[in-house]
């Protein structure tokens, strides 16, 4: 018996897939159209791979944007970055909302499940947050890109590369129109600080931002009035940079932060610790990094941004949670503690599942992607290979796009992988899990036992 859409999207979890494989679909039928592309056109596995990404706002490539697309696939890239990066109920919520009638209960659930702790939040009210801290933060940024690059350039191309880069930056897409990224700017302290500003505004969530607008104050009580996730996720994001920056720049001292001067060691390190853990944008050569660098790469990348925000990964908070649980262990606490708050047994619980399926994502992908690209190739024959690949697969989970360079090259099948895991990792492992689990719970549990642990 064949079941009815109503059936088939019964749950927002289902909703959400259903409508990022809908927009993924549009997207490759028009990047396959001669029309978008520089070169003839896209094979099908190529623009699939490119619209996933875009969409998924990643930013891996295998054909290079700048170069290989014309203006239109350029522009169906931005389209699928915005609609990915917002979500795809948000967008259509918003223009059931300005049509003048009712989102579905699926829709007000999903948003009001993304965007904040409870629901304690009307749907008209989320979306006009998330419309507004959108609009005028990737304005503000286009606007001091555009500062930067309208000279040499007409008003015009200087207009377009700024809006481009804009919206790539804040929904942590980390597409570029030019081919090295941002290598060019690296010393470009007002380009470089715009776009971490935009990553990091994008990255920390619209819960955060919405917070932010509605408390802060040059005074004391501010920090003291924001929610327990919003200082966490701050905290959090706070110390990561920090650490980040400092590990990336004294590890790349002699190496690919070698020709730049003293400050601007400074200034690349702390990039590439903001753009690695969301958004992909790239000021030093990624393939030239010390292997200790690509694995703190690795680590955030796997890390990513904050819930409710345009980046992926495990999230900080999660990341968070699991380290204070660890660390009250350690003290003989039995609840995780901070900012004079005990995180809940539940959110302590799904944090937990999300590392751990996420973990098995990336493993599984891992060892597919390495039996399809090497196969039965020794060791010493593709030494470094493991490490790159697993780079490119924690890139692609985390919806991060920096790449150790092997992505172009990768088999058809490893494309498809790569695709697979993207769509993982925007959607979340869980939002997955939940769309294709019994909705009915167990009625009855079995007697428990203790086993040895440690």
């Amino acid at each position: 018996m064949m079941l009815s859409p109503r059936a088939l999207l019964r749950s927002p979890a289902q909703v959400s897939i259903f409508g990022f494989l809908t927009i993924i679909s549009i997207g490759t039928a028009l990047l396959m159209t001669p029309a978008a592309s520089t070169l003839g056109h896209l094979s099908f596995v190529d623009a699939l791979f490119m619209a996933v990404s875009a969409s998924c706002v990643t930013g891996l490539e295998v054909v290079n944007t700048g170069k290989a697309l014309s203006t239109f696939g350029q522009l169906v890239i931005l389209a699928l970055i915005q609609t990915g990066g917002l979500g795809i109920m948000t967008l259509s919520t918003l223009f059931l909302l300005l049509g003048g009638r009712r989102p579905s209960l699926a829709g007000r659930m999903l948003i009001q499940d993304t965007y904040t702790r409870s629901g304690e939040r009307s749907v008209s009210d989320i979306i006009r947050d998330v419309v507004q801290f959108t609009l005028i933060i990737e304005g503000m940024g286009a606007l001091l890109i555009f500062l930067r690059f309208f000279p040499g350039r007409t008003v015009g191309e200087a207009l377009y590369v700024s809006v481009f880069h804009a919206i790539s930056a804040f929904c942590n897409a980390g597409f570029s129109l030019f081919s090295d990224s941002l290598v060019a700017y690296r010393e470009d302290w007002a380009l470089n600080l715009t776009v971490c500003f935009l990553i990091v505004s994008g990255g920390i969530g619209f819960l955060v931002l919405s917070e932010l607008k509605r408390n802060f104050s040059f005074n004391r009580r501010s920090w003291s009035r924001l929610s327990l996730h919003s200082k966490l996720v701050l905290s959090t994001t706070a110390i990561l940079l920090i650490f980040s920056s400092l590990s990336i720049t004294l590890m790349e001292w002699h190496n690919t932060l070698a020709p730049l001067s003293f400050p601007g060691r400074f200034l690349a390190g702390f990039f590439q610790a903001t753009s690695a853990r969301t958004a992909g944008f790239n000021t030093l050569p990624i393939n030239e990094m010390a292997n200790e660098t690509l694995f703190v790469l690795i680590v955030l990348m796997f890390i990513g941004a904050s819930p409710g925000s345009c980046g992926g990964g495990i999230k900080t908070s999660s990341f968070a949670s699991l380290f204070l649980l660890g660390l009250s262990r350690l003290r003989g606490q039995e609840r995780p503690q901070i900012f004079h708050r005990s995180i809940s047994a539940k959110s302590i619980g799904k944090a937990i599942s999300v590392v751990l399926i996420s973990m098995i994502v990336v493993v599984l992908a891992n060892m597919v992607i390495l039996m399809i690209e090497l196969g039965e190739t020794p060791h010493p024959l593709s030494r470094g290979k493991f490490l790159e690949l697993l780079f490119e697969v924690v890139s692609a989970f985390g919806t991060v796009g920096l790449s150790a360079g092997v992505t172009a090259g990768l088999s058809m099948a490893g494309k498809l992988i790569l695709s697979a895991v993207m769509f993982v990792g925007r959607l979340g492992p869980l939002v997955i899990a939940m769309a294709v689990s019994r909705e009915t719970a167990p009625r009855y549990y079995y007697a428990e036992e203790e086993i040895m642990n440690g």
